[in-house]
């Protein structure tokens, strides 16, 4: 059986009428982007922007249960088409046989000993068949965060930035994404709030809420490790309960 929260619905943490989340597709995300995600009612994936080979759209840190400061990169090699200007979107994994290889026994090695490791078995089966069926990155991605999330029993959606007409300056780009998923609050992260301009989502009638997180364990390593580490190190219903205690902060 898998060990998910299956049905479970956020309660309502008073963080918005609407809260929209916009971030790029990440493999096997870490706890920090994940939060982030599930606090919201909609994810737009930000997947029309410039691919950064030292970010994590094609790439995750995994580390052994027992020993967290051991992590380890797991890469899928992808080829840009466009060189360093390739949008997400564009960017294609290549050797698909032994990605898919690689991904199986990477996560089976670090983490099939956990008692939560059917959940996490499960999302690995769809990324492995997300994989012989394209070679989108995106796509990819896409399916990894999705996967975890609906083990958390998140019950929001999804659009993606490449099928909405914005404009292009970054803020502004953000505004005319939250608008279209017709949210009341933009929940945003640090890296986020760094370039955003508030004026612009003043005028939009859109409220900013920044993402904070707490220091401790395991809110200090999930800026780091994928999300599946700290699912399989406590399990999907504590991982709940510790998201849902960072949402209440906020509200």
């Amino acid at each position: 059986m898998t060990d998910s929260p299956g049905g479970f619905s956020p309660p309502d943490l008073n963080l918005g009428e609407r809260v929209c989340a916009i971030h790029q597709p990440n493999f096997f995300p870490r706890l920090s982007t994940l939060t982030k995600l599930f606090l919201a009612d909609h994810w737009v994936v930000l997947d029309d922007v410039q691919f950064t080979r030292r970010d994590y759209q094609h790439r995750a840190r995994v580390a052994p249960l027992d020993y967290p400061p051991r992590p380890r990169w797991l890469s899928l090699a992808v080829h840009l088409p466009d060189g360093r200007a390739t949008r997400i979107s564009d960017a294609a994994v290549v050797d698909p046989v032994k990605c898919r290889r690689r991904v199986a026994m990477m996560l089976r090695e670090r983490y099939r000993a956990s008692p939560h490791w059917s959940g996490l078995s499960e999302v690995i089966d769809t990324v492995l068949a997300a994989m012989q069926t394209t070679d989108r990155l995106s796509v990819i991605a896409e399916a990894s965060t999705l996967g975890l999330l609906r083990m958390l029993g998140w019950p929001g959606t999804v659009t993606r930035s490449s099928d909405t007409d914005c404009r292009t300056d970054r803020s502004q780009r953000l505004v005319d994404l939250a608008l279209a998923t017709q949210a009341t609050t933009y929940l945003c992260g640090r890296g986020g709030m760094t370039y955003l301009e508030p004026a612009g989502f003043q005028a939009a009638g859109v409220d900013v809420l920044p993402l904070r997180l707490p220091t401790s364990e395991p809110w200090d390593s999930g800026y780091r490790l994928s999300a599946a580490h700290a699912l399989m190190s406590h399990g999907p219903h504590a991982v709940v309960d510790l998201m849902t205690g960072v949402g209440r902060t906020l509200a």
